[in-house]
């Protein structure tokens, strides 16, 4: 898939030239006091994070398509795995001034979950959020109960999906054509998102959304029985 590997391949140009300019100006002793070096050191740790992430959602994609995924499901809080998805996309939000919220349920949220796999989903719609919304919007996400499942959602103030595009926003390598100028991506955060969430974990991944006025994704994971 020709399209998908020279995509692949700009998103990581772009944070190994970012890395590489900077480790260049410190080389170069550009950074004169503390404050600076550390200022280059968390552009490079930021871009190295970046790049880790791509490269393991590749990875996991490879996984899920060979069939040799392994899970490790533990019962966990479904907030504590949301609390940290936030503060890893919280800095991205930042950048680009959006009200970022986190509104989680007051009750301990039980799932069996493999944890890595639904906070990488977490973070994944989280950061897809934030990718196409304008700066100075806002960016929620919120856990309840519901029935016998819990239920995660992001919700944006974005640009929104037309109907046809809502439909195949799941699909592996899509982009929506009209916002493909605001962030570029491989289009495979939203497909491993909903692999985790109803191939792994037996739950729902949907999306409403209108074009122009934001979407809701919704993750829905059986609970776990107390017995």
């Amino acid at each position: 898939h020709a399209e998908f590997v020279s995509s692949v391949s700009h998103e990581m140009k772009t944070p190994l030239a970012s890395i590489k300019a900077y480790v260049e100006l410190l080389a170069d002793g550009d950074a004169e006091d503390e404050a600076t070096r550390d200022e280059f050191l968390n552009v490079i740790n930021g871009q190295a994070e970046r790049l880790r992430r791509l490269i393991d959602n590749l990875l996991n994609i490879a996984r899920i398509e060979a069939g040799v995924v392994q899970v490790a499901k533990e019962e966990q809080s479904l907030n504590d795995v949301l609390e940290e998805a936030f503060q890893v996309v919280q800095p991205a939000a930042e950048q680009k001034s959006i009200q970022f919220v986190s509104e989680f349920s007051p009750l301990f949220l039980g799932v069996l979950i493999d944890r890595d796999m639904i906070l990488q989903a977490a973070i994944n719609l989280l950061s897809n959020a934030v990718k196409y919304t304008p700066d100075a919007g806002s960016v929620t996400i919120r856990s309840r109960t519901s029935d016998d499942c819990v239920v995660f959602e992001v919700e944006d103030t974005g640009v929104g999906l037309a109907p046809e595009d809502a439909q195949r926003v799941f699909d592996k390598f899509y982009r929506v054509k009209k916002d493909q100028s605001m962030a570029p991506g491989t289009g495979l955060g939203l497909p491993l998102a909903k692999h985790i969430v109803e191939d792994v974990h037996g739950g729902t991944l949907s999306v409403e959304s209108a074009e122009g006025s934001g979407s809701t994704f919704r993750v829905s994971i059986p609970t776990t029985k107390r017995t």
